[in-house]
């Protein structure tokens, strides 16, 4: 079976957008400000935004919150056409944790990380739902570490379950994912070399001490 491209499939209601003169309102999970950058860039002209960050997947809450402030602190010097409304969600580290319960040694991309995904797309679909959005999308589709088939799969299956239709992406092809570096640099944004989870974050510094042969962290 063919894969579906998502990307066509966003285009073509992107063009069923374009010439309206009311906006539709659209909430965007987003995971961190780089991956955001693009995908708000993009967006602003066809919507008018809430920009929703859930991700109690992040363990350090210093960590959690240095991402939470990257990514208002981008929305307020960003140019956009329509309204983008920053909107955090409840940061509950133990909700994560109980979800993975049993899955630590999982490697990154798997059942975890399928879990985790489940997690946040279901609670964005939830809160676009009670705002009453006309559609709730993700930000995770520009990585290219990241499955977008898995995750538009999800996100179907949340918007199915809460009545709210989900905008189909894959937000890295059409240089999306460039494009997101390129506006890291404009607007000197933190870019982390991890996804966010602890598991996440040993995994980068084993490749750090691979590279390097050593590691300078101190924790």
């Amino acid at each position: 079976m063919q894969r579906r491209n998502y990307q066509k499939e966003l285009e073509k209601i992107l063009d069923t957008i374009k010439e309206r003169d009311e906006k539709p309102l659209l909430l965007i999970h987003s995971c961190c400000a780089p991956c955001s950058s693009y995908v708000l860039e993009y967006l602003t002209d066809y919507f008018n935004i809430i920009d929703y960050y859930y991700n109690p997947n992040i363990q350090d809450e210093k960590e959690y919150r240095y991402r939470a402030d990257e990514l208002n602190r981008l929305i307020s010097e960003m140019h956009h056409n329509n309204s983008i409304t920053f909107l955090e969600g409840k940061y509950d580290p133990y909700r994560y944790k109980e979800l993975i319960n049993g899955l630590e040694k999982e490697p990154e991309g798997g059942k975890r990380c399928n879990i985790c995904f489940r997690m946040r797309l279901y609670e964005a679909a939830e809160e676009a739902a009670k705002l009453k959005a006309d559609f709730f999308t993700t930000t995770l589709t520009i990585s290219p570490m990241k499955d977008p088939v898995l995750l538009n799969s999800i996100g179907e299956e949340a918007g199915e379950k809460y009545g709210i239709r989900f905008l189909p992406s894959e937000f890295r092809k059409k240089g999306g994912y460039l494009r997101s570096i390129q506006l890291s640099k404009k607007y000197s944004l933190y870019r982390q070399d991890y996804c966010g989870c602890i598991y996440s974050k040993i995994e980068a510094e084993n490749r750090r001490k691979d590279r390097n042969g050593s590691s300078n962290c101190r924790a």
